[in-house]
Parts: C-alpha cells; sequence; structure tokens
C-alpha cells in the first residue's frame, strides 16, 4: 500500500481550502463530529482576530469515503471559506511594502515581482485549517490501536505553566484545557496569559508562545534507526517546523539536556510483568526524559513534543521595510490578523505530530485495509511477548 501522505491547497481569500489524504487503509471509520470540533478549536482561543467571526470550519469530504467510511481511494475534503475575495481588488488590493517576518519579502523576490499579496495569501496560517483536518483524520486511525494525542499551551510571553501531564491525569488535564480561553491547563495562568495578550493589543504589538503536544499508548519500535529520513522524531520536529510561525522544536527535555550529565538525563529501565500486556510491553521508565524516542524509534513511552512559536509578524503600528516599487522606506502594510495564535497553533501543532506518529505507525504495521492493520498491529505484540522464543546463547569468554 501506498505511504500515508497528505497535500493541502487554497488561498487565505480563495473559495475553499482542500486537503488529500493518500495511503488511508479502507474501512477507517472517519468520526465527523471530532474531527469538526478539532476545526473549531483551531478557530478558538484568546487573543484571535476577526477572521475567525467570519468563518465556521466543517469537513466536506467529497472523495474516498463512503457511508462515513475510508474507501482505500485518495480522500479529499473541502473547508469552504466563507471571506472569499482573492480575484476583488478593492478588498485583497496589492501588497508592496513586506511585512517583516513574514514570507512577502523572500516570496516576491522568489517569484520575481513586487506584488506580495501571492505570496501571502498561500503563506498564510488559513491554511492550517486543512494541516488540522489532515491530524484530526490521522487521529481517528490512531484511536483505532489505542492511541492517544494531546496537546496545550505551555506559555504566551512569559507566563508558563508547571503542570505536569502523564498518561493517568491527561484526561483531567484535558478538561482544564478546554474550559480556558488560552487553551492552558492552569486558571492562574490563563487569566496571566489573557492580561499579557490585552496589553499587547493596546501597545498594537503581538505575542508569542509555547505548545506542548503528548501521544500516549505508542509501542515501542515505531520508526527507524536503518535511514535518517525515516527516524520518528525527526520527521515530529520537520513537521512541526512547518507550521507558520513555528521557530523551534524539542523532545522531552530538549535543550535542556546540556544542564545535565549523562546520569541524569538518560532513562533507566525497568521491567515489569504486569505490564507485559500494556503498550510497553512491561518496559517501563522512571523519567521520560527523552520525550518517548531513542534513537529515532518510540520506546513506549509517551511522546513528548515541545515547539516554539514567535510573535504573529502582522503588527498594528507596521514596522520598518520598504516600497519593493520605489526602493524608499515605509513602514508595513497591515493585514488583518491576530494578537496571539498560540491557542490555535497548538491545535495544529497537535494534528501534524498525531499524523506523523499515524504515518509511522502505518509504515510499521501496514496493511490495505483496517482489518490487516488491526490485525498486523496485535500479531506484532503477540510475537513480542513471546521474545526470547529461544534460549539465549551461552557465550564464552
Amino acid at each position: 500500500m501506498p505511504r500515508l501522505e497528505y497535500q493541502t491547497a487554497g488561498e487565505s481569500h480563495g473559495p475553499t481550502l482542500v486537503c488529500t489524504i493518500t495511503g488511508l487503509p479502507a474501512g477507517l471509520t472517519l468520526d465527523i463530529d471530532r474531527i469538526n470540533a478539532e476545526l473549531a478549536r483551531r478557530q478558538g482561543g484568546y487573543g484571535r482576530g476577526g477572521r475567525q467571526r467570519i468563518e465556521t470550519d466543517t469537513a466536506n469530504f467529497v472523495t474516498g469515503v463512503r457511508l462515513g467510511k475510508t474507501t482505500g481511494a485518495p480522500v479529499t475534503a473541502l473547508i469552504k471559506n466563507k471571506d472569499s475575495r482573492l480575484d476583488d481588488l478593492t478588498r485583497t488590493p496589492p501588497v508592496y511594502r513586506p511585512r517583516p517576518g513574514h514570507a512577502d519579502l523572500a516570496g516576491s523576490i522568489k517569484w520575481l515581482t513586487t506584488d506580495c499579496r501571492e505570496t501571502l495569501e498561500r503563506a498564510s496560517a488559513r491554511e492550517t485549517a486543512a494541516r488540522t483536518l489532515g491530524g484530526a483524520v490521522a487521529a481517528c486511525l490512531l484511536r483505532e490501536i489505542g492511541i492517544e494525542s494531546f496537546g496545550f499551551v505551555r506559555q504566551i510571553l512569559d507566563a508558563r505553566t508547571e503542570v505536569a501531564v502523564s498518561p493517568e491525569n491527561w484526561k483531567q488535564i484535558r478538561e482544564l484545557r478546554d474550559a480556558s480561553e488560552t487553551y492552558c491547563p492552569d486558571t492562574v495562568i490563563t487569566e496571566q496569559h489573557k492580561a499579557i495578550i490585552r496589553q499587547a493589543k493596546i501597545d498594537k504589538d503581538t505575542v508569542g508562545g509555547l505548545c506542548e503536544v503528548h501521544i500516549f499508548g505508542v509501542p515501542p519500535g515505531i520508526g527507524s534507526c536503518m535511514d535518517w529520513r525515516d527516524k520518528l522524531d525527526a520527521r515530529i520536529a520537520y513537521a512541526v517546523m512547518g507550521i507558520q510561525a513555528f521557530k523551534a522544536v524539542e523532545m522531552g527535555l530538549g535543550r535542556d539536556v546540556v544542564l545535565r550529565p549523562g546520569s541524569k538525563v538518560h532513562d533507566p529501565i525497568h521491567y515489569d510483568a504486569t505490564k507485559k500486556h500494556d503498550s510497553t510491553l512491561g518496559f517501563v521508565r522512571t523519567s521520560n526524559n527523552a520525550g518517548g524516542t531513542e534513537g529515532g524509534m518510540s520506546n513506549g513511552m509517551p511522546i513528548v513534543v515541545t515547539g516554539a512559536m514567535k510573535p504573529i509578524s502582522t503588527l498594528l503600528k507596521g514596522l520598518p521595510s520598504v516600497d519593493l516599487n520605489t526602493k524608499q522606506p515605509e513602514d508595513s502594510q497591515y493585514e488583518r490578523s491576530d494578537i496571539c495564535a498560540v491557542s490555535a497553533a497548538s491545535v495544529v501543532m497537535e494534528a501534524v505530530v498525531a499524523f506523523e506518529v499515524a504515518r509511522a505507525a502505518l509504515d510499521k504495521f501496514g496493511g490495505d485495509s483496517m482489518m490487516e492493520f488491526k490485525d498486523n498491529y496485535e500479531r506484532f505484540f503477540e510475537t513480542a511477548r513471546l521474545l526470547p522464543m529461544d534460549p539465549p546463547e551461552t557465550v564464552i569468554a
């Protein structure tokens, strides 16, 4: 079967966004309500702009789905744009003054034009609605084998929550996240986030922050160490860095590994026979500094990823720039935007991480149908629990 892939198409103010997914097994039930709920979450969050009051994002599946289940054919879904005005030059005029931090200048030079409009329409974070849809579909696949994803906002500017997420408490923490206007599972820090965003609006400025994603139930051995392109952590990092405005990604401790000796970084391995039949196969750790991956493969612990989103590039007060036609100094042009989109970014990040884990799971277990995929998954566990199948060889010094 083909490898799981997805492609998005569409512009911010075009008629529609498109997500095409190839490589899905036949027979996957799509939970449309949960997919649409993720699209709605991406539109939410304190500090969002006026666009979110215009759009109502929902998934319209037009190919590859019959009676709510995938057929094995490419799946195509549309998200209609209500604010469709790409060819109306009075409402989407040319942009000659590029915004620092955005794709405007580089794209205009790349495509040999002084009008940044085409670049910014495709580079816009509006595109992430389609990636959220793709990740929500991937989450449907993962749930079939007991893998769950959870993302939230860890920090906005300098207001950070120290909430600890575990396989035992993540569902309760998710409830707190869903009650928060900034998607932060900490009521005190949420109020600090809101105050920061309000002040940024007064200052005609923007703010960024940290998003964190946890994936639970991933068995050991997803990904590979045989080819660097198949390393699970590398693929996750690539996907997260591909989200608009993300500037850094970390697994587990991330860069903090440099602050500790090896004895305080690497996660000791223990065997617990009572957990032989769960996704860890009984191999447990007292810490998860590695963030669930070792050597490019999942190690049975939760996958933990942190992504850093920079402040939005469009500022109400503008920034020093130049007019691409006259080359004279001008302030950057304003395009309707958000003050803070970290909450929405956490939804997108959860989606793209889930997609990479689903892709790696299909690489490992394969199958043209969900029946095959789930059967291959179960057989892998049955075989793994039998190891060693032969007595260990005696090594003579």
